[in-house]
């Protein structure tokens, strides 16, 4: 099936969008309900199943199959590809964020409007991670820590900062940790030290360190429980891990904050020093 057109269906998320916003192709309200959800929740899209993404948007399964036959694809499986498409091509290198500010900052209060850009997508990270957030994997994921006689804290890049201050903050609740982040090369050796009686806090984002996917498969290969936070099902932090904890981080011209993991990560270490103390 083709749109109304006479082409082919959009074969990338821009395409896809314009065509939503022309309204070249007629829906009927529930396939329209569920054009409206896509365009606002894409990462959804990206990443859920039929089953959860139809209950995020109150229809039935098939008519997720219906919305995309309607676009002219074969099926939900050919539509979400353009949605994960969207998220590889979304990460342009910091050269061309930069000139991307630059234009933005032509306005006639460029600071007030950097400041209003990010602080809103601050603001819609910590929404997302209160809507997708199972506080019962977070519960889970707090008694494993607190039983740990170390905890290990592995990320590279952006998430660095991240475990850095879980190192600070762990340290003055008085739970012993472990900062990967060696500057002469050595963490594999560190880890090497690890054992059951020890956890892993893993945290990597799209587009993945290898260096934590590295440092995770060799402590889940020594028997240590690993707690992942990524932002998708589909990390490969996930298949490696013994609980993973899902953060979707709002960009703002293509740089994203890190306020929803951070608000996540400060649950879990004062969950970790309220089991040990209860427990002593």
């Amino acid at each position: 099936m083709t749109t109304e057109t006479g082409a082919g269906p959009p074969r990338d998320f821009r395409s896809l969008r314009d065509l939503m916003i022309s309204q070249t192709v007629k829906l009927p309200k529930r396939l329209q309900q569920v054009a409206d959800f896509a365009m606002h929740y894409p990462d959804e899209i990206a990443f859920g199943t039929v089953a959860s993404i139809a209950e995020r948007a109150n229809v039935q399964p098939s008519t997720l199959v219906r919305f995309s036959q309607a676009i002219g694809y074969t099926g939900f499986s050919e539509l979400q590809d353009i949605f994960r498409d969207r998220l590889r091509d979304r990460h342009a290198s910091y050269s061309d964020r930069l000139a991307g500010l630059r234009a933005k900052a032509g306005a006639d209060n460029p600071t007030a409007m950097l400041l209003e850009g990010f602080s809103e997508a601050a603001v819609r990270s910590l929404d997302s991670l209160r809507e997708r957030l199972e506080f019962d994997q977070v519960a889970a994921a707090a008694h494993r820590l607190a039983t740990a006689e170390t905890i290990y804290l592995i990320a590279q890049r952006r998430s660095f900062p991240i475990t850095a201050y879980m190192s600070y903050a762990l340290g003055q609740l008085g739970v012993k940790s472990v900062l990967i982040g060696s500057p002469v090369g050595t963490d594999a050796e560190t880890l090497g030290f690890a054992t059951a009686r020890d956890a892993a806090v893993a945290i990597s984002f799209t587009p993945y360190a290898a260096a934590t996917l590295t440092h995770v498969r060799q402590v889940a290969a020594r028997g240590v429980p690993v707690i992942a936070v990524t932002d998708s099902p589909f990390s490969p932090l996930v298949s490696a891990s013994t609980l993973w904890l899902e953060v979707v981080e709002a960009d703002y011209q293509g740089f994203r904050s890190l306020s929803a993991t951070m608000a996540l990560v400060m649950t879990l270490m004062v969950m970790v020093a309220e089991i040990r103390r209860s427990t002593q």
